[in-house]
């Protein structure tokens, strides 16, 4: 319902005010008449009662301002609503001192703790990095996870998303990773930002008690949107948590692992504001800028030239109904340099990480892998158990055709492997963590399954070396 449009403007020391605004639909508010204001410009939202709620500008023309509250516009009345433009961006103020704390989405603690100190103010939205000032990642990141350290191998600055489904263990393995993780042998220190969007509270719990009682909670800070929170403000959560990590990283020189969790949730608030603005919607209702806002965010990780620290980002998203070509991880997979991908049949069989050998892919791994980063057996044993897999994979189609007792001799020695390979190599405990030594072991393990003539990616130098032993 619009307004007469005539809002009275009051100059104030922190920015302009304007009393009365002209329409209220779900967390946004449309305002008429005001002076020139800035895209992504912090607003100040009063209510009736002087309460004051944080929101940011979504679109700004000669005609219309239209600003997202991130606490909702529950409460609000046109004629008595107050609106205050800054005239800056929102901000957060970060230091070292917000690792081992729980902040909100909007990067205010949640943990019963005072607000921390802060060392800087930075533009919470930041920008994506710049190609030419980036350097290419090389450094392997050790997760203890075997099926990512030995074939879809995580290198530091590198883009990796998991691409899981409903009821899958994604959240499991998340903490695992952000518990584990390490780079051997740098001195620089090692830093995990963690940021959950429209959670459960018993996950946001386990996520908290899973670092408590494993002692990584120092290192680590939380920024969790629940699912009961304004739904708006889980468009915020993910860009608090890289302004955080982008401090860390390149301006006290840390190595930092942004664990984003879940992105699906990310998207589900962009489409239902797209739809509040009256926008036109593209593929399954998203709107035609998700793959320019994802990029946003993700290109925000890497690595800087002249600069000691690192972004590295591991973005998670359920697949809705495990659909691999929707557009969310259909776009983060263009954005990103390869991708983790979850098996429901795996998990189905007790198999944890459910990680699919074949789909899952790390277009960094060949960088970070070899002689005088992990071993020099890495990359081609890698290759032959890509390889011996993918035959397994064939062999258990036919075998669901014409019956295992039609296949040839071969064959059953075969699926022998694929069953040794999941149970011993994919499979491993939650709270296992394994060294890149231990995973490729367990490797040369489980090609003896298979006869020395079927090795074909693999050197006469490393056979003699490894598979005899």
């Amino acid at each position: 319902m619009p307004s007469t449009g005539k809002s009275k403007e009051k100059a104030l020391l922190h920015g302009r005010e304007y009393i009365g605004v002209d329409k209220i639909d779900g967390p946004l508010i449309f305002i008429r008449n005001t002076h020139p204001v800035g895209y992504r410009e912090l607003v100040e939202c009063v209510d009736a009662k002087g309460a004051v709620r944080l929101g940011i500008v979504l679109e700004t023309s000669k005609e219309m301002v239209v600003a997202q509250i991130f606490e909702g516009t529950s409460g609000l009345t046109m004629p008595d609503t107050r609106v205050r433009f800054s005239g800056e961006p929102l901000t957060i103020s970060v230091s070292e001192e917000m690792l081992g704390r729980v902040f909100n989405g909007l990067g205010h603690p949640i943990d019963g703790g005072a607000p921390p100190r802060g060392d800087l103010e930075m533009d919470a939205n930041g920008m994506a990095i710049n190609p030419t000032a980036r350097q290419y990642p090389r450094d392997f990141i050790q997760t203890g996870i075997s099926t990512i350290d030995g074939m879809n191998t995580l290198i530091r600055g590198q883009k990796l998303p998991i691409f899981s489904g409903n009821g899958l263990p994604h959240n499991e393995l998340a903490a695992q990773i952000a518990r584990q993780s390490k780079i051997r042998g740098s001195d620089t220190g090692f830093a995990v930002v963690f940021a959950a969007m429209g959670v459960k509270h018993d996950v946001a719990r386990f996520f908290t008690r899973s670092f408590e009682e494993s002692g990584v909670l120092e290192n680590v800070a939380l920024f969790l949107s629940l699912a009961d929170d304004p739904s708006i403000e889980r468009l915020i959560t993910p860009r608090t948590a890289l302004t955080l990590a982008e401090y860390l990283a390149f301006e006290r020189d840390m190595h930092v692992l942004v664990i984003m969790t879940d992105m699906t949730n990310y998207c589900e608030s962009l489409r239902e504001i797209s739809t509040i603005r009256g926008e036109i919607p593209s593929r399954k209702g998203y709107p035609g800028y998700l793959y320019s806002d994802l990029a946003e965010l993700y290109e925000r990780s890497g690595m800087i030239k002249e600069h000691k620290g690192s972004i590295t980002s591991l973005p998670i998203l359920t697949m809705p109904n495990d659909d691999i070509s929707h557009p969310i991880p259909d776009l983060s997979g263009y954005i990103t340099e390869g991708q983790i991908v979850f098996e429901r049949e795996m998990d189905g069989r007790g198999i944890y990480p459910p990680i699919a050998g074949l789909p899952s892919l790390s277009r960094l791994m060949k960088d970070g892998i070899g002689e005088g980063m992990t071993r020099e057996d890495h990359p081609h044993l890698a290759s032959q158990l890509f390889a011996a897999y993918s035959y397994v994979k064939d062999v258990r189609n036919l075998a669901s055709v014409i019956g295992e007792e039609e296949l040839t001799p071969l064959d059953h020695i075969y699926l022998d492997f694929g069953k040794e390979f999941e149970q011993r190599f994919v499979s491993q405990r939650k709270d296992e963590d394994r060294s890149i030594e231990q995973t490729l072991d367990i490797g040369w393990e489980v090609l003896r399954v298979l006869p020395v003539e079927e090795l074909h990616r693999i050197t006469e130098e490393e056979i003699e070396k490894f598979y005899g032993k």
